[in-house]
C-alpha cells in the first residue's frame, strides 16, 4: 500500500518541536517557534514540523568554536572553492535558512531545496522572511522533487546544471528522512540518480541526519544504502578551557533517539550497475555489485554496535 499523501497519513497527529542543546545558537528559531510550526503543521503536514535530526545537523553545519568535528563540512571563512548543495525534503526550510548564510556570490555558490510541489510555497515563505538581500536571495532554489521522480530530477538538471552556476553538486543533505518504508526505497533510488553523472562526481558528499524511531522498519534502507555508498558516522570531542579536548565521541549520541550523522559517498565502481525499476528489488539489493539476487550491506549494524554506551572512538579509526 503506497500513501496517497505522505505529510497527511492517517491519524496524523504532531506537535511542534523544541530543542534545548548549548551548542543551538546558528539556527533562526525565530522561525520556527512554536506557533509558526503549530500554523505550517496545520497546511502542511508533517513537512511543517521542525524534525529532531534537523537540529543536530544544523550544529554541524554550523558548528560553534568549542566543537571540533571529524570530518568537518567546510570552514566557512577559508574555503576558496564554490559549494552546490542540495536538500531532498526540505521541509519547513530550517537546514536551508541556516546553509544559506554559508554562501558566496563571487565563489558562484549554489543551493536548492526541494520536497513536494506542494510543500514548495512553505520553502519560498520562510526563504522570503530570512532574505531581504535579493543577492543572497539568487543564489537559492526551491524546486518540487518526489522521491523517485525522474521527471522532477531531469528538470533540475535542465534548469540549474546549465544555469550561469553551472557544475555538479558537491553536497546532498538529507534530515530525518528515513521513516515510512513505502518511501525507502524511492529514496535510494533519488539518491542514486543525484549521485550520478551529470549531477555528480566521485567528489560528491551526502550528508544525512537520522533519528532511529523505528529499526526494523528502517533497517531495509540502511542495508541497500551501504552496497551503493560507503558512510561513515560524524565523531566530535569538545575543546575544552584549559586547551585540552575531550574524547571523541560520535556526534549525536548524548541525544534523545539516538540520533546519527552520517557521512557518505557513492561507491565508484556501482556506477556500472544496473539500478532495478521494482521498488522491491531494490532494497533487496538487486543490480549491486552487478548481479541481480539478493544482498544486503553491515555497515549499519557495524556501526550500531560501535554506538554502545560508553563506546569511545579514534579518529583514526574510521579512516
Amino acid at each position: 500500500m503506497t500513501l496517497s499523501d505522505p505529510n497527511f497519513p492517517k491519524y496524523l497527529d504532531i506537535q511542534p518541536s523544541a530543542f534545548s542543546c548549548a551548542h543551538n545558537s546558528s539556527a533562526s528559531y525565530n522561525l520556527y517557534g512554536h506557533e509558526l510550526q503549530k500554523q505550517a503543521i496545520e497546511r502542511y503536514g508533517i513537512a511543517g514540523r521542525v524534525w529532531e535530526a534537523a537540529y543536530i545537523l544544523n550544529i554541524y553545519l554550523n558548528p560553534p568554536p568549542s566543537l571540533i568535528f571529524d570530518p568537518p563540512f567546510f570552514e566557512a571563512e577559508r574555503r576558496s572553492e564554490s559549494i552546490r548543495i542540495l536538500e531532498l525534503g526540505s521541509g519547513s526550510g530550517m537546514i536551508g535558512v541556516n546553509v544559506a548564510r554559508s554562501l558566496h556570490s563571487h565563489l558562484s555558490d549554489l543551493l536548492v531545496l526541494t520536497d513536494l510541489p506542494e510543500v514548495c510555497p512553505l520553502l519560498e515563505s520562510k526563504l522570503q522572511d530570512e532574505f531581504k538581500d535579493h543577492g543572497q536571495r539568487d543564489l537559492i532554489f526551491v524546486r518540487p522533487l518526489a522521491w523517485g521522480n525522474s521527471e522532477h530530477a531531469h528538470h533540475i538538471k535542465f534548469d540549474l546544471l546549465t544555469h550561469q552556476r553551472s557544475g555538479p553538486f558537491t553536497h546532498i543533505l538529507c534530515s530525518d528522512l528515513v521513516y515510512f518504508p513505502e518511501l525507502l526505497a524511492p529514496l535510494l533510488r533519488t539518491l542514486i540518480e543525484l549521485s550520478s553523472h551529470p549531477f555528480a562526481d566521485s567528489q560528491l558528499q551526502v550528508l544525512i541526519s537520522y533519528k532511529i524511531r523505528s529499526l526494523p522498519k528502517e533497517c531495509p534502507f540502511w542495508a541497500a544504502f551501504g552496497l551503493w555508498f560507503t558512510f561513515k558516522p560524524v565523531l566530535a570531542c569538545e575543546q575544552l578551557s584549559d586547551g585540552s579536548t575531550s574524547s571523541w565521541q560520535r556526534f549525536g549520541s548524548s541525544f534523545e533517539g539516538p540520533m546519527f550523522i552520517f557521512v557518505a559517498q557513492r561507491r565508484p565502481e556501482s556506477l556500472d550497475w544496473i539500478i532495478p525499476s521494482d521498488d522491491r528489488d531494490l532494497l533487496e539489493g538487486l543490480g549491486a555489485y552487478g548481479t541481480m539476487h539478493a544482498k544486503s550491506d553491515d555497515t549499519f549494524e557495524s556501526i550500531l554496535f560501535m554506538s554502545l554506551p560508553d563506546t569511545e572512538f579514534s579518529t583514526g579509526s574510521l579512516n
